[in-house]
């Protein structure tokens, strides 16, 4: 890494730790007293200003859900994808249990209201799926991550077909959404946010910080429902339909995906 890469990524630490910072401020003090509405906004501002402050910008393509009860379904590629999410449309995320241990990120993801899942545990796995449920029912917007894991974002991870049994049983409308990192200069795709294999968040991190601009690209599908489907079957559909919407963000990114990012409200 050149010096100049180098002193940019350490900029970008200093002001992200600052933000970060604002924002354990803000859950500790005052984010328990605000109505949800509220809160989204304050996820989805705190969100935006994060991707503009470590240099990624927003490119979108489709609508995404304007209320709930809905259940969103994303590949997932980074620790980078609740971010960038939530920058877009802010949701509460069903999220593996280890991701609350991560340093001062885990107290944010948290305290927006994350489910958390033991996914080796069977019994966990039903007690978040009734939670789930109960959140559709009341007319929230949940998201999760049905891999179950990172992956590189060339190649789609078998889907774990638990978590349609909420929106199955609320019931409730699903909608797909696809994520990819591209280099803002060439539009092909980046490999600098992915959290796979033997990666370190820090290590991760800075690859992220000392990267030169990158664009993430969200492509949401039409909300559906399961017609009949059960939940294997459904993640099947779901796991297709994002694997297409990857591939046209990642082939042609400029055709598909006009730049329309989204401001909070």
């Amino acid at each position: 890494m050149g010096l100049g890469r180098h002193l940019l990524a350490t900029v970008r630490v200093v002001r992200a730790l600052g933000h970060v910072l604002r924002g354990l401020w803000t859950i500790h003090r005052t984010f328990h007293r605000l109505q949800p509405d509220e809160r989204q906004r304050q996820v989805q501002a705190w969100s935006l200003q994060m991707l503009q402050t470590i240099g990624v910008s927003l490119r979108t393509g489709g609508e995404p859900p304007a209320s709930g009860p809905l259940l969103l379904v994303a590949n997932h590629i980074s620790w980078l994808d609740i971010l960038v999410l939530n920058a877009v449309r802010p949701a509460r995320f069903v999220s593996k249990a280890d991701v609350k241990h991560w340093p001062l990120l885990g107290t944010l993801i948290t305290g927006a209201g994350t489910l958390y899942i033991e996914r080796e545990s069977r019994r966990d796995a039903m007690r978040v799926v009734h939670h789930m449920v109960e959140a559709l029912r009341e007319g929230d917007v949940l998201a999760v991550f049905p891999e179950g894991t990172t992956g590189d974002g060339r190649e789609l991870l078998p889907f774990h077909a638990n978590v349609l049994q909420a929106p199955i049983a609320a019931p409730a409308p699903v909608q797909a959404v696809a994520l990819a990192y591209l280099d803002a200069a060439t539009g092909q795709r980046s490999d600098a946010p992915t959290y796979i294999g033997d990666t370190t968040l820090v290590a991760s991190l800075w690859r992220t910080f000392s990267s030169p601009p990158l664009v993430a690209a969200v492509q949401w599908a039409e909300p559906e429902l399961s017609q009949g489907r059960d939940r294997r079957a459904w993640a099947q559909d779901l796991r297709h339909t994002i694997g297409a919407l990857v591939a046209d963000a990642t082939s042609n990114p400029r055709a598909t995906l006009p730049d329309n990012a989204r401001r909070p409200a």
